[in-house]
Order: structure tokens, then sequence, then C-alpha cells
């Protein structure tokens, strides 16, 4: 089991920025790949970004590009998300997610073919 902790989660004004980072809790992780998923009060839980097991493959939902960074550090067991200019309706619950099994390497942008899921951590920004 892959227990992942969310991290980095506050409040920002408008138009600011925020690192999000997720670490596992008891089992390190490198080989799978990883997401971010958010959910607003309100709303689905939708699709952030996703990022393959070595870093080489990313992949954005149309509201995070050009503002939103995912990455990987293999070596520390770590995923960020580096938010810039963030807007109101970035306001969510933020989620890291990893994958498992034998496609565990290859990213996804569906919620269902991820296997561990961590808390959430609240991103708050006010206009």
């Amino acid at each position: 089991q892959v227990q992942l902790v969310e991290s980095g989660g506050g409040l920002v004004q408008a138009g600011g920025s925020l690192r999000l980072s997720c670490a596992p809790s008891g089992r390190a992780f490198s080989s799978r790949a990883m997401g971010w998923f958010r959910q607003a009060p309100g709303k689905e839980r939708e699709f952030v970004a996703a990022i393959s097991w070595s870093g080489g493959s990313t992949h954005y939902a149309d509201s995070a590009k050009g503002r939103f960074t995912i990455s990987r550090d293999n070596a520390k067991n770590t995923l960020y998300l580096q938010m810039y200019s963030l807007k109101p309706e970035d306001t969510a619950v933020y989620y890291c997610a990893a994958r498992s099994g034998g496609s565990r390497y290859v990213l996804s942008l569906l919620e269902d073919e991820y296997d561990y899921w961590g808390q959430g951590t609240q991103v708050t920004v006010s206009s």
C-alpha cells in the first residue's frame, strides 16, 4: 500500500503562487505515474496534471496550461505542483494520486485509473 501526503496548500491572493508537494508515508515511490486532481465545493473532482514515472511526459488540463507545472524528484520520492497566476476559480482541495499495476509507469488523465490517493490539501485563492 502506497500512502500519500500532500502539503503546501493555504490561502493566497489572486495572482500569487503556491507549490504543492506530495510525499509517501510508509512507503517510497519512484516507478509510478502520478497525478494531481482537485475538487471545488459543489463540483466533481477534476483532473489537473499528470506525469509519467520518469518525468519525461506530462499532461495538463486546459485550465492549468501555462500556469501550473507538475514535476517530480524521484530521488526524494516527492511530487510537486507549482502554481502561478492563481485565480479564485483555482480554489479547491488538491489531491495527489499514484498508479499501480502493470500500467503504473504511464500517465493517465482518468481518475479511476489511479489507485492511491492522499487526503488532500486545501488551496484557497482570494480575489
